[in-house]
């Protein structure tokens, strides 16, 4: 059996692909997608094997590249037209936030210092659970606790 030049599978399967991505994605994003898929298959068409269905392969590639496209989409910044408060010089939240403060100072300290490590400070729960003389898991669990915690107390804006 002779293997089909990559070439007639793209001509063949091209315009399929083109479709499902544009169902997944929208026209905009779609043709992003749909390079990299090509590009994937191509990496990947030498070891495929003669009697794989290609057409369920390239659909299967183009919704895993979909799938990548918008987890990168959530990622993204997205533009605002109204500013939020101004933070402090040094990172941190102004002194003129009272409330703010009160909420955190609310906290009992393993929610504060878990809060504090995991969110402010980037450090992972195993090392933060380190930090406030617990597990990961507790550490973990005092973090979602905190911010719980300050979602129910801390309303910024409400009177």
């Amino acid at each position: 059996m002779t293997v089909q030049p990559f070439e007639e599978l793209v001509d063949d399967h091209g315009p399929v692909v083109m479709r499902v991505i544009r169902v997944l994605l929208g026209p905009a994003e779609a043709e992003d997608a749909w390079s990299e898929t090509f590009l994937a298959a191509f990496e990947a068409y030498p070891r495929l094997r003669p009697d794989s269905n290609i057409g369920a392969c390239l659909v299967t590639i183009a919704h895993h590249k979909a799938i990548d496209q918008l987890r990168s989409r959530r990622r993204a910044a997205v533009p605002s037209a109204e500013l939020p408060d101004r933070i402090a010089d040094d990172g941190c939240v102004g002194d003129g936030d009272a409330d703010l403060w009160a909420a955190l100072e609310g906290l009992p300290f393993k929610q504060r210092g878990a809060v504090a490590y995991h969110h402010i400070g980037g450090l992972r729960y195993a090392e933060v659970g380190e930090l406030i003389d617990s597990t990961e898991v507790a550490a973990r669990r005092s973090a979602a606790d905190g911010i719980a915690a300050l979602r129910r107390i801390y309303r910024r804006g409400a009177p």
